[in-house]
């Protein structure tokens, strides 16, 4: 069999999840590992959590690849009694590289909100905030950018688009939560898994009727209702649990990678986590 090494596995995940696409702000790609390695097994999560990368170890993984990064913000120090120093210790003496695809795999087409979307039974939706394409080769590319937004077969009422979301995102003690009517009637949806609440100006240009993202606090949902009921009563407000509109994402994410894989005449093992990484875990 032959099987990839690590630089040939960023190859792959970068033609899908292009580098270019990812925020000024955001740490992308390979953090941990020897690009020459072997990779025979990869374990697909959305954090690099300490239970994740034991899990890896335990799997014999060769390489772990997460949403979110591992290294986001600069660090002074990867002794072994720091969080990050503990994880990259752990990573290097078990030879498992670590990757990660952030905002530019929320950009991309086919992308976490494009996921979220699809649930709705929307397709072919168009970035909320287009990526800037300016001298990109390929033209006829479809647009990428942060986001999505589309329309609904038919209008909708908004809790009726919470119930479905409720069904088919895995079940969080967070559950999902509207704010504005459950009753109005919708048809245009703009999404963004994670956290989305930076994006109000764009929702309201976009003409959604309701807007469907996560960690939504409490100033800038009562900002934005305050705002809406000016303006027609829009966007209404779905809020769901940051880990389940993007983990969603992750089987998109396998199968674009073992199709790309057997494309390139690569054979890898491709496992997902078994571990809830949602720190939300009870209620009263």
């Amino acid at each position: 069999m032959d099987y990839p090494l690590v630089r040939e596995c960023v190859e792959v995940f970068d033609s899908l999840w292009p580098r270019s696409l990812a925020e000024s702000w955001d740490s992308v790609g390979l953090a941990v590992g020897d690009p020459d390695a072997e990779v025979r097994s990869i374990l697909l999560a959305l954090d690099p959590m300490d239970s994740v990368i034991a899990e890896a170890v335990v799997l014999g993984a060769d390489l772990l690849f997460t949403h979110h990064p591992l290294l986001l913000k600069p660090v002074n120090s990867v002794s072994a009694g720091t969080l990050k120093g503990g994880a990259v210790h752990t990573l290097i003496s078990n030879d498992i590289a670590a990757f990660n695809a952030h905002t530019n795999a929320d950009s991309a087409r086919g992308g976490v909100s494009d996921a979220l979307i699809s649930l709705l039974g929307i397709e072919n939706a168009k970035p909320l905030v287009p990526h800037d394409r300016h001298g990109d080769a390929d033209d006829a590319a479809l647009p990428t950018g942060i986001g999505r937004v589309g329309d609904l077969a038919v209008p909708t009422a908004v809790r009726d688009i919470a119930r479905t979301l409720a069904d088919r995102l895995p079940r969080t003690t967070t559950g999902v939560r509207i704010a504005g009517d459950p009753a109005a009637t919708v048809q245009r949806v703009a999404v963004c898994g994670g956290a989305g609440d930076s994006l109000f100006d764009e929702v309201r240009a976009s003409g959604a009727e309701v807007y469907i993202t996560a960690d939504l606090r409490h100033h800038p949902a009562t900002e934005a209702r305050d705002t809406a009921n000016r303006h027609d009563g829009r966007p209404q407000l779905i809020d769901v649990s940051h880990w389940a509109s993007e983990t969603v994402w992750l089987e998109a994410a396998a199968q674009a990678l073992e199709a790309e894989f057997a494309a390139r005449g690569l054979t890898v093992s491709l496992q997902h986590s078994a571990v809830n990484t949602d720190p939300w875990v009870e209620r009263y």
